[in-house]
């Protein structure tokens, strides 16, 4: 069954507009994880405008579950990983200014770079996923870099589902099947939610962890956080 990360960026993002400490992160984390979760998600940026370098060093013992530490990898967040050692580090190719990811790795034209870090990563033990879209020739890429895992930039399926499911799936199912036939485990993140992540696991049901935060964090406004998530998990069951 594919894995539920909760990405908790946005509690540290409500928690930083009033500079004090509620909501509490890291409690936020432990319920995540108590009311069913499988892993934890945080993306530290240099402007540490929601996760701070030290929510991740709070959180890392804290964490029962497995905990991903996605970011851009710069000298310090190179060095905020190999301190830490979380199971494993998602890298993403965001630039400062970035709202938010918009869009995978050229690992043809960065691989002696991805190829370095990879090592790195590797020998703390760390399992290394890179971001990327559904070019195949990334795909072969990523594996080519040494990475263990992708992760799938899944905006543009998010964005043409509400037009065309089918459409909007393809190329992320020809995507995952080179992946997988290459020896690459498969992780999916961005704008997925309750309306469009079960369609998505129901033709690629091999994809091993979903990562989630704005949609997830939002929704659990409304609906509280505990049912928020498992419905979630309910969308990763396949029928």
């Amino acid at each position: 069954m594919t894995r539920l990360s909760v990405n908790i960026n946005k509690i540290a993002t409500l928690r930083n507009s009033r500079n004090g400490n509620i909501p509490n992160v890291l409690e936020a984390a432990i319920n995540c994880e108590r009311f069913g979760a499988q892993g934890i998600t945080v993306h530290p940026r240099p402007d540490e405008r929601h996760i701070r370098y030290s929510d991740v060093y709070e959180l890392r013992p804290n964490i029962s579950t497995e905990f991903n530490i996605e970011g851009n990898p710069e000298p310090k967040f190179v060095d905020l990983v190999l301190d830490v050692v979380p199971e494993q580090v998602t890298l993403v190719p965001d630039a400062h200014d970035a709202v938010t990811s918009n869009s995978g790795w050229d690992t043809i034209k960065n691989k002696s770079f991805l190829t370095d870090v990879v090592a790195r990563f590797h020998e703390k033990g760390i399992r290394v996923s890179i971001f990327t879209g559904t070019e195949i020739e990334f795909i072969d890429g990523a594996k080519a870099c040494n990475a263990d895992r992708i992760e799938l930039y899944t905006e543009p399926y998010a964005t043409v589902y509400h037009i065309n499911p089918q459409k909007a799936v393809e190329p992320y199912v020809a995507a995952a099947f080179r992946a997988k036939e290459i020896g690459l485990g498969i992780n999916a993140g961005h704008d997925l939610d309750l309306n469009n992540l079960n369609f998505l696991i129901k033709n690629i049901p091999f994809i091993d962890e979903v990562s989630i935060g704005h949609a997830l964090i939002s929704t659990a406004i409304y609906m509280g956080l505990e049912t928020t998530i498992k419905k979630y998990l309910e969308c990763l069951i396949v029928q």
